[in-house]
């Protein structure tokens, strides 16, 4: 059984004030994801990921098309119990702790006092809030709040997680925190499907991406699917290169980047083996050899980086 099964999903907004206009926010959209896959929504902004992810959860309702989570109808309330959700912009009641507000959510779900207690202390240990559990939320950073609403989505221990811009906010130690934590959930075998605008984050997490872009599917499958693998320039990394090598190097190579005592050249295929002759020539010490392929991000842009993006309606 797949976790998500979307077909031919499509949503329409109103826009203007008097004279009222459809904008097309998602185009018929159809995908399957698997159950223990980690899968991300990729596009810019007003591509349909944040409408995708609300159509999924009711939050508003399609135009057209229909999707099923865990095998049940989106329209079956009950399946909710199953499922963890983070919003893009989450808004808490600022007048409750970390504490009290997840053993709210822990009560909405209808678990004992107990079991509350216990995966409340669980999830803010987690999260790195056990030291400011019991301090309100309206003295809480940007970061911090996010990291509350990942606390939320995964209070009912859900078998499908969705992460709206999970990373928003955070700081490099908590994007950490929360990678581990996507991975560690994967090695559980729950399916966490993401959006991002963090495209090294759905390199290093992702077994499949969709490439979303004004509201149609561009893109969908595995990285190496969707990425071109053949290396077009090859990096090497040299140590305390002499100025004579410098040189050498500067007529073969395509870019060339000193940094301290290390030199990285990026040198065309073709002239790899004159490079590395020329460093042993030069008695330079090499450090490493790496192909240059192209990346998510790089695909990102080639795209769509020169065109013109639609007013944001999700």
């Amino acid at each position: 059984m797949s976790a998500i099964e979307i077909e031919n999903l499509t949503k329409d907004y109103p826009v203007g004030f008097w004279r009222k206009r459809l904008r097309r926010g998602l185009d018929g959209l159809t995908l399957t994801v698997e159950t223990g896959e980690t899968f991300g929504l990729l596009g810019p902004n007003g591509a349909g990921k944040t409408t995708t992810l609300k159509l999924l959860m009711r939050l508003i309702y399609p135009t057209a098309g229909t999707a099923r989570l865990l095998g049940r109808s989106i329209d079956d309330i009950e399946v909710h119990r199953r499922i963890g959700y983070l919003p893009e912009a989450p808004y808490f009641y600022d007048y409750l702790t970390a504490r009290e507000f997840l053993d709210y959510c822990g009560r909405l779900f209808g678990q004992p006092r107990a079991e509350r207690r216990r995966r409340v202390g669980e999830l803010l240990e987690r999260v790195g809030l056990g030291s400011a559990a019991d301090v309100a939320l309206r003295h809480y950073s940007r970061g911090m709040l996010q990291r509350v609403g990942i606390a939320q989505t995964l209070i009912n221990d859900p078998e499908l997680v969705f992460l709206d811009e999970p990373m928003l906010g955070l700081d490099p130690v908590g994007r950490r925190e929360v990678r581990d934590l996507i991975v560690e959930l994967r090695a559980r075998g729950k399916t966490v499907c993401f959006s991002t605008h963090i495209l090294s984050d759905a390199e290093a997490l992702c077994d499949r991406v969709a490439i979303l872009n004004r509201g149609r599917l561009h893109g969908l499958g595995r990285l190496d699917e969707i990425l071109p693998q053949k290396a077009n320039a090859t990096e090497i990394l040299v140590g305390q290169p002499s100025p004579p090598l410098l040189e050498a190097l500067r007529t073969l190579a395509g870019g060339l980047r000193v940094t301290g005592d290390k030199v990285t050249v990026s040198v065309p295929e073709e002239k790899l083996h004159a490079a590395i002759d020329c460093i042993r020539t030069h008695q330079g010490r090499l450090l490493a050899v790496n192909p240059v392929r192209s990346s998510l991000e790089d695909y990102f842009f080639e795209t769509f980086g020169t065109e013109k993006r639609p007013e944001r309606v999700g």
